[in-house]
């Protein structure tokens, strides 16, 4: 069983930065897409960024809304993922969620994926 711990949220005024990580425990699998998604209140949840990674090779993804605000990566020594956020607005206000699947394509349906974490709040300041 594959348990994801996110961390790295806070408050930041709007401009500024953060990096969220994603600390995957359990089976590893020689591919897997891992995706973040966010929820602010009152509002859908919705896909933020994905990577679709092999050993070999690594594709990425990003929603609508980041416009190179945004980069996912994976450290390859350590089963962690990461999100760096920079240019933050207020309406980057939400909880954060990684999660991920060995076998899913549909990289932007949350529903897709077989492991979630529970999530990081994020509270940009005006």
């Amino acid at each position: 069983q594959v348990q994801l711990v996110e961390s790295g949220g806070g408050l930041v005024q709007a401009g500024g930065s953060l990096r969220l990580s994603c600390a995957a425990s359990g089976p590893t699998f020689p591919r897997y897409t891992m995706g973040w998604f966010r929820q602010a209140p009152g509002k859908e949840r919705e896909f933020v960024s994905a990577i679709f990674w092999t050993w070999s090779s690594q594709e990425t993804y990003y929603g609508h809304f980041v416009k190179g605000r945004f980069t996912i990566s994976k450290d390859n020594t350590t089963s962690t993922f990461y999100l760096q956020m920079n240019s933050l607005e207020p309406e980057d206000t939400a909880i954060y969620y990684c999660a991920l699947d060995r076998n899913t394509r549909a990289y932007d349906i949350f529903g897709t994926y077989a492991f979630r974490g529970q999530g990081t709040q994020v509270t940009v300041s005006s």
